[in-house]
């Protein structure tokens, strides 16, 4: 199947972005056609400083070049490198109804708490489906959060092809798991609750210290599903593992102390390497150029492919 997802050049990767998507792209890629690409124009409607943006591009294509995407079995490159993706927005914004844009959580949540809302934001649903739909997307990895979005997307393309005849497909949903941060709510920069992928081990050994936990007095059973730091702990280990230290919580005999500690210990060893090679590509930025224009050169032929057949349908 066609695997399509954009990537967010945030400049800061954490423990949620790796476990609730760059680990499910790693596995995806080995058994399917995927395009992954750095969402530069979504990234604007919150981001406004051309420096910061170029910057965090470059960052974030050599963070997940360090995490495991392969440019041999992937294809990665930047969406504003695509310029068909524009055209196509604007096509599928004329099929596309106020009220479905109205209804978007990511838009009714900054209007609701008086924070500015601009078109970019309002529109991004549609951006969203001009992304998955130009490559032919059939399968798109979102989370919670995103899941509305894509059924946006599915809702926009039956439209388009209810005005012009069936040309694109349905794509569907490979939902990703959320990933607890630091207050047990989901893992995210907005709520100050993550732990850097990339943080020096000073600062993570800090957050997790400071992860809180309950006051009962040993004995007494804990929840293990309730407690963020157990929600954190099972995604480094094996299960038998998981299911020990669950047990442990079940009969009051857990230290969490201990817990801290070995995941401290996981979380160095497990992004250890990923550290060591973002050092090196960073310092080889012709190599980085050459994925991303070996990347380009694939996603723009199929966009491309897509938009000739699309111009034709609607009479351009």
């Amino acid at each position: 199947m066609r695997v399509v997802s954009g990537i967010q050049p945030t400049g800061y990767l954490h423990l949620g972005n790796y476990f609730g998507a760059i680990r499910q792209f790693q596995q995806l890629q080995d058994d399917h056609e995927c395009f992954f690409f750095i969402v530069d124009y979504h990234a604007m409607t919150h981001l406004h400083d051309a420096d910061l943006l170029r910057r965090y591009r470059r960052d974030a294509v050599c963070a997940y070049l360090a995490l495991g995407l392969d440019p041999y079995k992937a294809t990665l490159f930047v969406q504003s490198d695509v310029p068909q993706v524009l055209e196509l927005a604007w096509i599928l914004s004329t099929v596309t109804p106020m009220g479905l844009l109205q209804r978007a959580h990511a838009y009714k949540d900054r209007v609701s708490r008086g924070l500015p809302a601009d078109h970019g934001l309002f529109a991004y649903p549609v951006l969203m489906a001009a992304d998955i739909l130009l490559y032919g997307g059939e399968l798109v990895p979102v989370g919670r959060d995103q899941k509305q979005h894509l059924e946006m997307t599915r809702d926009i393309a039956q439209r388009f092809n209810g005005c012009y005849g069936r040309l694109f497909e349905m794509p569907e949903a490979h939902m990703m798991p959320l990933v607890p941060g630091t207050d047990g709510r989901k893992m995210s920069k907005s709520y100050d609750n993550t732990i850097g992928i990339f943080d020096d081990p000073e600062v993570v050994e800090k957050k997790v210290m400071t992860i809180p936990t309950d006051s009962k007095a040993k004995g007494e059973p804990r929840d293990p599903e309730a407690c963020a730091l157990y929600g954190l702990f099972k995604l480094f280990v094996a299960e038998k593992e998981a299911e020990a230290v669950e047990a442990q919580y079940r009969d009051g005999s857990v230290r969490y102390h201990d817990v801290k500690l070995r995941l401290i210990d996981l979380i160095r060893k497990r992004f250890e390497r990923a550290r060591k090679r973002i050092a090196q590509l960073q310092q080889r930025p012709q190599y980085v150029r050459d994925v991303l224009e070996a990347g380009r050169e694939r996603a723009g032929k199929i966009a491309e492919e897509t938009m000739q057949r699309v111009r034709k349908a609607v009479g351009i």
